[in-house]
C-alpha cells in the first residue's frame, strides 16, 4: 500500500498518495478553511478527518507537513501557525494513531521541504546544507549527515525570527526586528501595495514592465539586501557548502542570481565557495518529506 500524506499551509491543505518508493500516485489540495469561514485548528483537523476516512484501505501510514513548531518526537504542535488559530498544544499524531490505526509522523513544513529537497531535489548528493523559504514569513531547515538536525526542542532552523534590526518592525511573533519582519515575500508586497494603493502580488512584481518602474526597482534592491543580510549571518554561523531557496517567489532566476552575487561580496574568502541553488520539488517538496518521515516511522515500528 502507499502513504498518505498532508503539506498544510496557512491557506492551502495539500494532499495525496505516495508509494512507498516515493512516487506521488495521486495528488489534490483543498482550502484551510472552509467557504466563508476563518481557518482554525478544528476545521483543520476535521478536513484532515475526512480525507483519511476517504482513502482508508489504501494506505499504511500517514505523514504531516505542517506550519508551526513541531515536537516531532511526539507528533505534538506546540506552537501553531497565526494563520491557524487554536493549532497550538495539538496532539496530531495521538489524535489521528488513535483514530486510523496507522502509524503518524509530523513534523515542521520546512523540515519536510528539506527532506524533501535532500532526498529527491536540489540537495540530493549533499550531506550538509541549510534550506530558507520566502513566503508570507521566512522558514528554515537544516540538514545534516543524512538527517534534519531539529535541535532540543524540535525548533532548530526557526530563521524568520533571527534577529536583524533591534526595536524595528513587528513580526506575526509578537516581538520586534525579526528577520521575515524585512526578507518575508509578505514584506516585498506590503511595501509595494502600500505605494500603488492596492495589493500587488509578488509575481505582478517581476512582470517586465513593472521591473522597470523605479519604485519596484529600488524596493527589490532594498529587499534583496534584507535577504542578504540574514544569509551573511547564517554563512558565518554554518559555512554552508550549499544553501537552497524556496519559496514561490525564488523560482525567479533573476532575484536568485542578484541574492547570489550580493553574498558572495559581502562574505569572507572561506564562505565564497557556497553555492545558491533554487529549491526544484516546489510544492512537492513538502509531501515528499512528509512521505519520508512516514516511511522512516512506518518502518522503525516492523
Amino acid at each position: 500500500m502507499g502513504i498518505l500524506v498532508f503539506d498544510i499551509g496557512g491557506t492551502a491543505i495539500k494532499y495525496g498518495l505516495v508509494s512507498e518508493d516515493f512516487e506521488i500516485l495521486e495528488s489534490n489540495e483543498m482550502p484551510t478553511a472552509n467557504e466563508g469561514e476563518e481557518a482554525n485548528a478544528k476545521t483543520v483537523l476535521q478536513n484532515l478527518s475526512g480525507v483519511m476516512a476517504e482513502y482508508q484501505g489504501k494506505y499504511d501510514a500517514i505523514g504531516i507537513s505542517t506550519a508551526g513548531q513541531v515536537d516531532f518526537e511526539r507528533g505534538y504542535i506546540v506552537y501553531g501557525t497565526d494563520n491557524i488559530p487554536g493549532f497550538s498544544d495539538t496532539d496530531m499524531r495521538g489524535i489521528f494513531e488513535s483514530r486510523f490505526g496507522v502509524p503518524v509522523a509530523v513534523d515542521n513544513d520546512v523540515n519536510c521541504a528539506g527532506l524533501g529537497e535532500a532526498r529527491f531535489g536540489a540537495g540530493r548528493g549533499s550531506d550538509y546544507f541549510i534550506c530558507l523559504t520566502y513566503g508570507t514569513g521566512v522558514g528554515g531547515a537544516i540538514y545534516l549527515n543524512g538527517d534534519i538536525l531539529r535541535g532540543a526542542k524540535s525548533a532548530a532552523g526557526e530563521f524568520g525570527h533571527m534577529l536583524t534590526h533591534a526595536g524595528g518592525a513587528e513580526c506575526t511573533c509578537g516581538r520586534k526586528g525579526c528577520y521575515e519582519a524585512y526578507a518575508s515575500c509578505r514584506a516585498l508586497t506590503d511595501r509595494v501595495s502600500e505605494h500603488f494603493g492596492r495589493y500587488v502580488s509578488g509575481r505582478e512584481i517581476f512582470e517586465p514592465e513593472k521591473l522597470e518602474h523605479p519604485f519596484i526597482k529600488q524596493a527589490l534592491d532594498d529587499w534583496e539586501n534584507e535577504i542578504v543580510n540574514g544569509l551573511v549571518s547564517l554563512s558565518y554561523i554554518f559555512n554552508p557548502p550549499l544553501i537552497v531557496l524556496g519559496g514561490g517567489i525564488m523560482s525567479e532566476e533573476l532575484l536568485v542570481n542578484h541574492i547570489r552575487e550580493k553574498l558572495i561580496s559581502r562574505v569572507g574568502v572561506n564562505y565564497q565557495s557556497v553555492k545558491l541553488e533554487k529549491a526544484q520539488l516546489r510544492n512537492k517538496a513538502g509531501m515528499l518529506g512528509a512521505a519520508y518521515i512516514a516511511k522512516q516511522r512506518l518502518d522503525s515500528l516492523k
